[in-house]
C-alpha cells in the first residue's frame, strides 16, 4: 500500500535533533512516501548531522529566514533539488532570552521585534519564497503553542505565536485562490532543544502531567508529527486557516 504522501514533494524547516517535532515530520514523510529537503540556520552541519538517521538520504539548505537574500534564492535551489513543492513545513520559533522567563514588563522591543520577525512574520515569508514552486497548489503547516493563554515563564512568545497563529488565518485567506492551504499544529509540550531554552520549561510541563485527558509523554514528538504529515496529505482537502490540537486534549479543559 503506497503511503499519505506518496509523490509529493516537501520542504521541512526546524531538524535540530531527534528530539525535534520538525524530524518525527520528516522521517514520517519520507515513510509515506514524500521527497523531502531540509532547511537549517545557524549551523547546517548539525541538521546534516541528524539526518543521516532519517530513512532516507535528504539535502540541506542552509536558511535564515530573516534574510531577504537567502528568502530570494530559495526557490530557485530548491527547484533544481525537487523540481517543485507540495508542501512546506514552518517548524522555526526564537526569542532572545532577554524576552523569556519572567522577564515579561521589561523586556525591550529590540527583543520582541526579533521574536516576532523569527517566530511569525517567517511564516509569511517562507510560504512567500516557496509558493513559486507550488504550481498545482499545496499544503503549508507551522507548528504553535497555544496563544489563547498565558503561559508560565513562555512571555513574549506568547504574542508571537498569537501573531503566527493571524499570520495563518490571513495566509489562508489570500492563498486559497491558488489551492494552497495553511494549518497550524498546536502541539503540547516536547522536551526539544526549543523547550528547554525556555527557563522553568518544567513548570509550564508540569500542567500537562495534571490536566490533559490523554495521557501525555514530553519525550514523545512522534504524535505532532504525525498531525504534520496529516495536514501536507490530501486527506484535508478543504480544511485551511485551522489550528489543529495535538496536546493530549488539555486545550478543551478549563481546570
Amino acid at each position: 500500500m503506497s503511503g499519505i504522501l506518496e509523490g509529493k514533494r516537501v520542504l521541512i524547516t526546524g531538524v535540530l535533533m531527534e528530539s525535534s517535532i520538525a524530524f518525527h515530520a520528516a522521517k514520517l514523510a519520507q515513510e509515506q512516501g514524500a521527497e523531502i529537503i531540509l532547511t537549517a540556520f545557524p549551523r547546517p552541519t548539525l541538521t546534516e548531522r541528524i539526518a543521516k538517521k532519517l530513512p532516507k538520504p535528504t539535502k540541506v539548505i542552509e536558511l535564515d529566514v530573516t534574510n531577504d537574500e537567502h528568502l530570494g534564492r530559495l526557490a530557485e535551489l530548491v527547484g533544481e533539488e525537487l523540481g517543485g513543492l507540495d508542501g512546506v513545513v514552518h517548524s522555526i520559533g526564537f526569542a532572545p532570552q532577554d524576552a523569556l522567563g519572567g522577564n515579561f514588563l521589561n523586556t525591550p522591543f529590540e527583543s520582541v521585534a526579533t521574536a516576532m520577525h523569527v517566530s511569525a512574520f517567517s511564516l509569511k515569508s517562507l510560504t512567500m519564497a516557496c509558493l513559486p514552486l507550488m504550481q498545482n497548489g499545496g499544503s503549508v503547516v507551522g507548528l504553535t503553542f497555544d496563544a489563547q493563554y498565558a503561559w508560565p515563564q513562555y512571555d513574549w512568545m506568547g504574542p508571537a505565536k498569537a501573531a503566527l497563529e493571524a499570520t495563518n488565518r490571513y495566509l489562508a485567506r489570500d492563498l486559497g485562490k491558488q489551492n494552497v492551504r495553511s494549518n497550524l499544529i498546536s502541539a503540547g509540550p516536547i522536551g526539544s532543544m526549543a523547550a528547554k531554552s525556555i527557563p522553568g520549561f518544567g513548570e509550564l510541563a508540569a500542567v500537562w502531567d495534571d490536566r490533559a485527558p490523554l495521557e501525555w509523554d514530553l519525550k514523545d514528538p512522534e504524535p505532532a508529527g504525525k498531525g504534520i504529515v496529516a495536514l501536507l496529505s490530501d486527506w484535508f482537502p478543504k480544511t485551511t486557516g485551522e489550528i489543529i490540537h495535538v496536546d493530549g486534549g488539555l486545550h478543551a479543559i478549563g481546570a
